[in-house]
């Protein structure tokens, strides 16, 4: 094999250059393969196919691969990148050392690799520690590929179960589905039915039930009505519903999901988000018991010393939001852009750091702790970090048990926070600290299951503070302005022609001339006439992945645009990747400290040791070539993803193609994450849908549970 043209991780599809005995060309052969690398032997099954477009191809219905036995071929196949620690350099000198033996001395006599300049004993752990994990992962991918399926997980479900990869996989298929990331349920699924496991099983029809709840979860519900759960999992899994209704039974009795019931309807609920809901309940009633540990404050002093030091006049709606906090024990403060949370907060944290007392702030993701410390001047945590998040372990060392140490605890950009991490977040607050809560309802929820901020608000159960007025300052903003107009149902005011304007609204009549515009946008006009890095400053929001505007189609024309001739270029998980690409992270990362949201770009590729080296705001983080399906680019990113986040320039699409997700809050959030420029490139139609149109609420059982928890009777147990 002389070329990998193409190759598929999820399907094992590819196109491949092969040298062929008794023909002079390269041949284009085109079939399936778990893996393959430049200088292995192929042994082929199929038949020539004539193609208009690519000419004479073999079209393979089996596919071989084979080890390559020659000089040249061995030295192509170690230098493919294949195993880590060895790049074209290295594969060289391996060949020239040990010419055809090189295989075996890897496996059986890696000692001898040291008497190679240039290979250590660090690079030797490396090389065969490789080999060996290459080994049985090439073992995996022939099993999983020889019931079906495609392999490009292989490497995660190795390094999630070892070398028991294969056992854990035939005893129970469907944990594929909870246990490796990439791997959904209809791909368990058909590895099971493959493996012989009944379609109409009990295993199959639980493991059903529970991925329908999870993708309902997925949507942002911490429940489903019992009915509609039923009819989702008998639809998906062609079972009647009484076997549906069987296996839910079943997974209730087993404690995996929990049965309620929510306005007068069953309802099921996965056993874990119904603890974190009953958590937050519980920990809300226990942080209300008591009065803060600084003692009564004399507001009217208070917020006259502040005023006197500030220099600042404070709005009737920030007194009253500074005089709740500080002598409240959990407290609210919630509005819009422009209204002033920031002074707000400040106030408080001025007052009572002038009374001694202990404060420790917190933000759901890393932006918005670095946006948090820069406006108070304090130091500011993600919640992971704060709580001490134990990645070995998949835990939090800061509990009940071992609980944070501060008076006040402030957390940011509340709506971003899912019901479990507040959950976890409650639960390491002492029961004598105060808690002040700061974010805009009217934002986006969650990306995890729940409404928190919401539900918190309309329990009633919690002081608020909703600050309305928009400051004379903020007010000559049009990001502001219009923010609050869409708030209101109202649609944006147009752009003003003047040079000094934040706010652009470009009417299109059609989705091409939306893309025309938004990449004439981002790469000439704005960078021309605002003077902003295309890259660095300006970021992309669509509401959706798919589509000719999607995240994804607008990453591959800006990264042609913007990044066209940077080398090396790597090709993983269908993107492709090289020097200066702008990506960003997608799940979380505990033992890299990336998570889910953060923005980097590709620093350098090393095809050597087979890296790639991203820098997230100064700190350099390497990703091994398996590791890449962990980012994707990010020239363009959805709305859900930009939560929490602010940008110097935003552009924003909207055409009707964007249909099921054009809604208020959702345009509402992408506006608000602009700086110095908001550009909104619309359809008329689909900005008047996305302004009028408000999303579907959460079903949430938490505004309930606020309600009907009691506070701790005297053992110090909750009443429910």
């Amino acid at each position: 094999m002389e070329r990998v043209t193409f190759h598929s991780p999820e399907s094992g599809f590819c196109v491949l250059r092969l040298k062929v005995r008794g023909q002079r060309d390269l041949v284009t052969l085109t079939g399936q393969a778990a893996s393959v690398s430049p200088g292995e032997y192929v042994e082929a099954d199929g038949w020539w196919v004539q193609s208009r477009r690519h000419g004479l191809q073999f079209k393979a219905r089996q596919l071989k691969v084979i080890p390559p036995s020659t000089l040249e071929g061995i030295e192509r196949y170690l230098g493919s990148g294949m195993v880590k620690g060895i790049g074209p350099h290295f594969a060289r000198k391996l060949v020239r050392a040990f010419g055809e033996r090189v295989f075996d001395v890897i496996e059986d006599n890696p000692e001898r690799l040291l008497t190679l300049p240039g290979i250590g004993p660090k690079r030797q752990r490396r090389v065969t520690d490789a080999w060996a994990e290459q080994k049985v992962i090439r073992e995996i991918m022939v099993f999983l590929q020889s019931h079906g399926v495609g392999t490009a997980r292989a490497v995660r479900i190795y390094k999630t179960y070892g070398e028991a990869a294969v056992e854990r996989v035939r005893e129970n298929p469907y944990r594929l589905a909870l246990d490796i990331h990439g791997i959904g349920f209809k791909t368990a699924d058909q590895l099971a039915q493959r493996l012989g496991v009944p379609a109409d099983s009990p295993l199959r029809a639980g493991a059903g039930v529970r991925h329908v709840l999870q993708e309902i979860a997925g949507d942002g519900h911490c429940a489903a009505y019992l009915d509609q759960l039923t009819a989702k999992a008998a639809t998906l899994l062609g079972i009647p519903p009484p076997g549906i209704e069987q296996a839910i039974a079943a997974e209730i009795a087993d404690e995996h999901l929990v049965a309620e019931t929510i306005d007068a309807r069953p309802a099921v609920l996965l056993a874990a988000l119904q603890r974190a809901e009953l958590g937050i309940a519980r920990g809300i009633a226990r942080l209300t018991l008591d009065s803060p540990p600084w003692g009564r404050i004399d507001t009217d002093k208070a917020l006259g010393w502040v005023e006197g030091k500030t220099g600042m006049t404070l709005s009737a709606s920030q007194r009253q939001a500074i005089a709740a906090a500080v002598n409240g024990k959990v407290t609210i403060v919630t509005g819009g852009p422009g209204v002033g949370k920031t002074t707000v907060v400040n106030a408080i944290l001025r007052i009572l750091r002038a009374k001694g007392v202990a404060v420790r702030l917190c933000a759901p993701t890393g932006r918005a702790a670095k946006r948090l410390a820069e406006l108070t001047g304090q130091q500011a945590k993600t919640i992971h970090r704060l709580l001490e998040f134990d990645p070995q372990g998949m835990g939090f060392k800061r509990d009940q048990y071992s609980p944070l140490e501060t008076d006040l605890l402030v957390c940011d950009e509340v709506s971003m926070v899912d019901t479990a991490l507040m959950n976890q977040l409650l639960r390491a607050v002492p029961t004598t600290a105060a808690v002040l809560l700061v974010g805009d309802v009217d934002q986006l929820p969650s990306v995890g299951p729940g409404a928190v901020l919401a539900d918190l608000i309309g329990s009633g159960r919690v002081a608020t503070v909703r600050l309305t007025e928009v400051f004379r300052q903020a007010a000559a903003s049009r990001i502001v302005v219009n923010a609050h107009r869409i708030n209101r149902g109202e649609p944006p005011l147009a752009s003003a022609n003047d040079a000094d304007s934040d706010f652009y609204l470009i009417r299109c009549e059609n989705p091409e001339q939306v893309h025309e515009r938004l990449l004439r946008a981002v790469a000439e006009r704005i960078p021309a006439r605002f003077g902003l890095d295309p890259v660095r400053d300006i970021q992309v929001l669509t509401p959706m992945h798919r589509g000719g505007l999607g995240a994804r189609a607008l990453n591959l024309a800006l990264q042609g645009l913007l990044n066209p001739a940077a080398e090396p270029r790597i090709e993983r998980f269908g993107w492709t990747y090289a020097p200066g690409d702008k990506v960003i992270q997608l799940v979380n990362n505990y033992d890299k400290e990336v998570f889910n949201g953060d923005i980097g770009r590709v620093h350098s590729i090393d095809t050597e040791e087979g890296l790639v080296h991203i820098d997230f705001d100064g700190r350099r983080v390497d990703y091994e070539l398996g590791e890449l399906d962990e980012i994707a680019l990010a020239y363009a990113t959805t709305v859900h993803k930009a939560q929490g986040s602010e940008y110097p320039a935003v552009v924003i699409p909207l055409a009707m193609q964007h249909f099921t997700l054009l809604q208020r809050n959702l345009l509402y959030t992408a506006v608000t994450r602009g700086k110095r420029l908001v550009v909104l490139i619309a359809e008329p139609r689909a900005l008047n849908t996305a302004v009028h149109r408000t999303g579907a609420g959460r079903l949430t059982r938490l505004r309930q549970r606020l309600t009907e928890t009691q506070v701790p009777d005297g053992q110090g147990r909750l009443a429910l």
